[in-house]
């Protein structure tokens, strides 16, 4: 495995275009905003009103596209999507979005998000005749879709959403519309902008800014959102339902300059780290964050507690991903490639090390290690989250327990197999608190199943060791 700081990884990004000469363009641009997302494929779908083109590869967005296939994408409408493979998911055969080409119309798909009935729809396909070409839960909705007969297209993706359980934010796109789906529970955020008489669509708010787009709203859960030459309109295809949107994008997923459900990432974070000085305060002399996306909540613990805050810990950008397949000794060794501690920040000094969760456990000694040998004279971690105690069957990869330590051990336990001198989480009330709600309503609400064990959706027996996700 490729040597990775941190312990979590989202599978996918989705971005959409409706309306501009240059929708292959800033497809790409706001494909980059999201990187962070996925790092393992990527694609764009156009449509230039008569066919779809597609360009896809595996590797960053830099790394699949240059000019020659820029200049093969030319049309006013497109989706992409970037991915993180899972194991065992990888291959150019599940990078999306996947075209499926057919008499009357083709269908460009990009799916962020994983169905947890899959294994059974899959089952299902077969046994009527269907082949299916990838590992992907996306080629099973792709099928469903065509199995409609002669409903009409939108008609058509309705009828095949009702049939799907989990989560899921679909970019769909022919040679003439764009569909747009969120999940009936909306386990994982879209939002809909606008630049000029163009329309966007992204998995995240930050790509609307790189862009150039005006926010407009949220996708909301159960919605289907039709764009066409002819304009926008809205229809249902389930019924509202408690809003559960994956409180994780909140603490590690999203990038800090997003907004999801009304909500800063930036501002959240902060009040993260507030609630956990208020929760476990610790006398010490400096305050630091794990980079990138600690160092909200790490700001927010020391401005609170008025321990200061210090650049203890030093991202190094420019190391790639690697080909390299690790020993345990070298994999150490990769974690310092990355990451560095400031001797001169935290040498004879008490340190508050803030990071947004531990998942495995494995980074969490390491760096207290570092810190340590750069000589700390004493390492307080502080988790801005609850402890990971369950597996994600959402589309995350974290679908076994006994890979979480926290669902093995107390906190105690894992504090002396980090290394800390002390340890603490936030308390799942104190999360919920730090994101807050705009209003009581359905269309507002988080899913906490990794902290608390309460899935939101019907788990199926096979859900727990799933072959990929979207």
């Amino acid at each position: 495995m490729p040597t990775e700081i941190k312990g979590l990884n989202e599978e996918c990004g989705v971005f959409a275009v409706w309306g501009h000469e240059d929708a292959a363009q800033l497809t790409y641009y706001g494909l980059h905003s999201l990187q962070h997302r996925g790092q393992e494929g990527a694609g764009i779908v156009v449509t230039d009103g008569e066919q779809l083109k597609v360009e896809k590869g595996l590797g960053l967005m830099t790394d699949v596209f240059d000019a020659q296939r820029f200049e093969r994408l030319n049309g006013h409408g497109a989706i992409g999507h970037v991915r993180y493979a899972t194991q065992g998911g990888g291959g150019y055969e599940n990078v999306q979005p996947l075209v499926f080409r057919s008499q009357q119309n083709s269908l460009a798909l990009a799916h962020n998000g994983n169905l947890v009935n899959a294994h059974a729809l899959k089952r299902q396909l077969e046994a009527q005749g269907s082949i299916l070409q990838t590992t992907s839960d996306t080629e099973v909705v792709a099928h469903l879709i065509r199995r409609s007969g002669s409903l009409p297209i939108n008609e058509g993706i309705k009828q095949a959403l009702t049939m799907l359980k989990g989560a899921y934010a679909f970019v769909m796109m022919t040679e003439d519309q764009l569909f747009v789906a969120l999940d009936p529970r909306g386990l994982r955020p879209l939002s809909l902008g606008k630049m000029g008489d163009s329309y966007v669509v992204s998995s995240e708010t930050c790509a609307f800014d790189v862009v150039g787009a005006d926010y407009v709203r949220e996708i909301e859960p159960g919605e289907m959102v039709v764009i066409d030459d002819n304009g926008i309109h809205s229809e249902r295809f389930a019924s509202p339902i408690q809003r559960t949107l994956c409180s994780m994008e909140y603490v590690y997923f999203s990038r800090p300059d997003s907004n999801l459900d009304g909500v800063n990432v930036h501002s959240a974070r902060k009040r993260m780290g507030k609630k956990l000085a208020i929760e476990s305060p610790i006398e010490a002399d400096v305050v630091t964050g794990v980079p990138d996306s600690s160092i909200s909540a790490a700001i927010g613990y020391a401005e609170y507690s008025g321990i200061p805050y210090e650049l203890g810990l030093i991202k190094n950008r420019y190391v790639a991903r690697t080909f390299i397949q690790p020993s345990q000794e070298l994999r150490e060794q990769g974690v310092k490639m990355k990451l560095s501690a400031v001797r001169g920040i935290v040498e004879g000094k008490r340190v508050v090390m803030v990071d947004d969760s531990i998942v495995r456990g494995t980074t969490s000694r390491r760096i207290v290690t570092m810190l340590k040998e750069a000589g700390a004279k004493e390492v307080h971690v502080r988790i801005g989250a609850p402890p990971i105690q369950n597996p994600c069957y959402y589309g995350i990869d974290t679908s076994e327990k006994e890979e979480l330590i926290a669902g093995k051990h107390n906190v105690e336990e894992i504090r002396d197999m980090i290394g800390a001198d002390s340890l603490a989480f936030l308390s799942v009330e104190g999360l919920q608190q730090a994101i807050g709600k705009r209003e009581e309503s359905l269309m507002h609400g988080h899913c906490q199943a990794c902290f608390t064990g309460s899935y939101p959706t019907e788990i199926f027996p096979e859900t727990v060791h799933p072959y990929e996700k979207a």
